[in-house]
């Protein structure tokens, strides 16, 4: 429900390696994110761009607008491997590029050895010499120029050994390379550095709190969530919420106890005599006087609420986060009536009868949150999809073989933008 590998770095002019990253007069914390803050629009894809010509030369130019509405609405860079001077370069122009425009880039760093349990987007850094020296060029190419990085998607989701079952990278090397590059990508003066908080439908507050913490979380800018994924943003926030409470509570309230850290797999709590249930991902939650019925437990968060606000009493979460919200308008489709199991359906994967959702802003209305952004670029796909089926075909999108992960996928492109919530404005 995670995968994707997108945007090529830039082409390396030679392999450098870098010992520091060329960055002078670090500052403790970069400068808060505003509600004015303009974040970046990369130049347009040449597939999109071949996509918006094609709908226009058809008469299509309703739906050309919306694509070419879609592609310019801003949206992270990806650098995604090449040498750590392709890195450099990659981030440098991004940063430059963005500066000269009074913009905010999104940069997310996807290169983590293991990466993916090697699945559509596997590959990475061969070690962990081969990612700080990554890393260090992806840092002296930001200097001390304002960037938000979106920290390796999936690293705290899919450790080495106890997601992937690794018996060569262990999680105490995955720990080592995030800490690594929180600490030299922090040290610009105007980055901020989000790890990766999965999703609301994936780990557990408890689990994934744990893990943050190992990973150097503290002394990050927070973490993100739903990247390349399709939960809904307001479930998102009450998720990241969550998580924040869970670091506070299992660090300052009872050290060490991530596991007692309420979760949205049982919601119950004081409001609701503590009777409690999993929440629902395919409905919208609320925080609303319970009713006494059960089957509101599926969507109501009034006893988890309740729960963490009995836990925390006067102390408050300080741990902050953004969502990306590319392509949650929808939220996630629901393949098990069809399919029987969002297991080998593939929910994460090209799903079909998505749109986008709300457009980047940093005026999120929680104080916790960030911002909403359009981490995954929408449009490009999330890899080669069959549902599981002994097929290579999609039998969702007309039993086409999906483009490879991070390949331009027009049927969804099109798709993303005509059925967007809110909707785009052409």
């Amino acid at each position: 429900m995670k995968r994707f590998l997108l945007g090529g770095a830039a082409a390396a002019a030679s392999l450098v390696v870098f010992a520091t990253a060329a960055v002078a007069g670090a500052s403790a914390s970069p400068p808060a994110l505003g509600p004015g803050t303009h974040f970046y629009v990369p130049p347009p894809e040449p597939a999109a761009q071949q996509q918006i010509g094609q709908l226009t030369g058809s008469g299509d130019k309703a739906d050309a607008a919306l694509v070419r509405q879609m592609t310019s609405t801003p949206h992270a860079v990806w650098i995604d491997g090449g040498s750590p001077n392709s890195a450099r370069v990659t981030a440098l122009t991004t940063v430059n590029r963005a500066a000269g425009k009074n913009q905010m880039p999104v940069i997310s760093l996807y290169n983590i050895p293991g990466r993916d349990c090697s699945g559509f987007s596997a590959g990475g850094a061969t070690d962990l010499a081969s990612y700080e020296a990554w890393i260090n060029g992806v840092a002296a190419g930001i200097g001390n120029k304002p960037a938000i990085v979106i920290l390796e998607p999936d690293s705290l989701g899919l450790l080495p050994q106890s997601d992937c079952g690794s018996t060569m990278l262990t999680d105490a090397d995955r720990f080592t390379e995030l800490n690594y590059a929180v600490d030299k990508l922090g040290a610009g003066a105007g980055t901020r550095v989000y790890l990766d908080g999965t999703h609301s439908a994936w780990l557990n507050t408890g689990d994934i709190a744990q893990r943050l913490v190992k990973a150097g979380v503290q002394r990050a800018a927070g973490f993100y969530l739903n990247i390349s994924n399709y939960q809904y943003a307001s479930n998102e926030v009450s998720y990241g919420t969550w998580i924040s409470d869970c670091i506070t509570y299992a660090t300052q309230v009872d050290p060490g106890n991530y596991a007692g850290c309420p979760n949205q797999y049982w919601d119950g709590g004081p409001a609701t005599s503590f009777t409690g249930a999993a929440l629902s991902p395919y409905q919208v939650w609320q925080d609303v006087p319970y009713s006494g019925n059960p089957a509101d437990l599926t969507w109501d968060t009034a006893g988890i609420d309740s729960n963490w606000a009995s836990l925390l009493g006067s102390v408050n979460p300080t741990t902050h986060f953004v969502v990306d919200t590319s392509r949650d308008g929808l939220g996630p489709w629901n393949p098990v009536p069809k399919y029987a199991s969002t297991t080998v359906a593939q929910d994460w994967c090209d799903p079909p009868g998505r749109g986008n959702g709300p457009a980047p802003t940093a005026n999120t209305g929680s104080p916790l949150v960030d911002a909403f952004l359009w981490v995954k670029v929408p449009g490009e796909s999330d890899g080669s999809c069959n549902r599981g089926l002994p097929s290579t075909t999609d039998p969702e999108w007309g039993s086409i073989v999906d483009p490879a992960a991070g390949v331009w996928f027009p049927q969804q492109a099109l798709q993303l933008a005509q059925l967007a919530n809110p909707a785009i404005a052409p």
